[in-house]
């Protein structure tokens, strides 16, 4: 279940073709994230002026908040060629080599998880970054020679939803920091709208600002989210999308009011139910509902703290009188512990 589930912030596989051709162009589309566009848009065009590529740039923040939309924009902005890949899938040297060497002038390479980059193959990447050449070691033993091959200049976009997990050496190396952060309702709903547009799907104000409420503050959810609801529509021969129709579709879904799917109420239930409101550890937790201990950590758990549902203690996981709230619940009254905040 958790691995496709409908609020993932991660890409799913219906993703691929209509995230694409929602994917926005250029800064002008980008909605959201304005700090960031704005000092963008400054070092694309001051190096558009000086005729020369964009420094290397990394992009850290959690999934779905449209680090690889940028990547493709600095591509188009700078009109270079984007080529794709991922940390994990660099498992030899002489594939990197290989995109390396192919790589024109201006070109961006943009290396997804850049964090789980194999070490062997990132300390390639330094002399690439900073000297713009490639060290080939040719032979072995007292014969072996390195020979210093020229790239041209390009510009490597580096994406990762744990900056912590970057070497330092690595980490220096960019001359540009972005951290994207979750999106406002306000601006989830822009996106909504601009989807509908190009999806074709007629929707009124309600039921976007109902899909943005609930998508998490994350574009890619809303847009998952809008999908559904348009699939539901067209089925149930409703239109425009109205906020009841919006309603029904989601909770169909098992998304209820605050954006929260099946397994985000597990976790709340467990520790509630089984665990008398906690603390528990992350292991027992993981164990009892039987799933992996990152996927509790990685992508249920950073929605549940940023929204005041779980808070993290010394001892372990704890639940908060929203989470009872939420659920439905009365909180015990507990005269060993000091009461948490609303």
């Amino acid at each position: 279940m958790s691995l496709d589930r409908l609020v993932s912030p991660g890409p799913l596989p219906d993703d691929d073709d209509p995230g694409t051709a929602l994917r926005p162009s250029s800064l002008d589309n980008f909605v959201g994230q304005a700090t960031i566009k704005e000092r963008l848009a400054i070092a694309i065009t001051a190096a558009q002026e000086r005729d020369e590529p964009l420094e290397h740039v990394l992009f850290h923040g959690p999934p779905g908040l449209g680090k690889t939309s940028l990547a493709h924009i600095i591509a188009n902005e700078m009109d270079g060629k984007l080529v794709t890949t991922s940390g994990p899938a660099l498992e030899k040297t002489a594939d990197l080599m290989g995109m390396l060497t192919n790589l024109q002038l201006g070109d961006v390479l943009f290396v997804d998880e850049i964090h789980r980059t194999p070490r062997s193959i990132e300390e390639y990447l330094y002399p690439a970054m900073e000297d713009f050449a490639v060290d080939f070691i040719l032979d072995k033993g007292p014969f072996a020679k390195a020979i210093r091959l020229p790239l041209k200049r390009f510009t490597l976009v580096g994406a990762t939803t744990r900056a912590g997990l970057l070497s330092s050496p690595l980490r220096d190396r960019f001359g540009l920091y972005f951290h994207l952060d979750f999106y406002t309702p306000a601006e989830l709903e822009a996106i909504v709208w601009r989807s509908a547009g190009l999806l074709g799907v007629e929707i009124v104000a309600e039921a976007a600002a109902e899909l943005a409420r609930r998508s998490r503050g994350t574009p890619r959810i809303a847009n998952r989210l809008l999908r559904r609801v348009r699939d539901y529509a067209q089925v149930k021969g409703h239109a425009p999308v109205s906020l009841e129709v919006a309603q029904a579709s989601l909770q169909l879904e098992g998304v209820d009011d605050e954006g929260l799917d099946e397994l985000d109420r597990k976790v709340l239930r467990a520790i509630v139910t089984r665990y008398n409101g906690g603390p528990v550890g992350i292991e027992a937790l993981a164990a009892t509902l039987q799933e992996e201990t990152d996927t509790l950590t990685d992508v249920v758990e950073p929605y549940l703290l940023q929204q005041g549902f779980l808070v993290r203690t010394s001892t372990g996981r704890r639940a908060t009188p929203r989470a009872y709230a939420h659920l439905g619940v009365e909180p015990p009254r507990r005269v060993d512990q000091q009461p948490l905040p609303l």
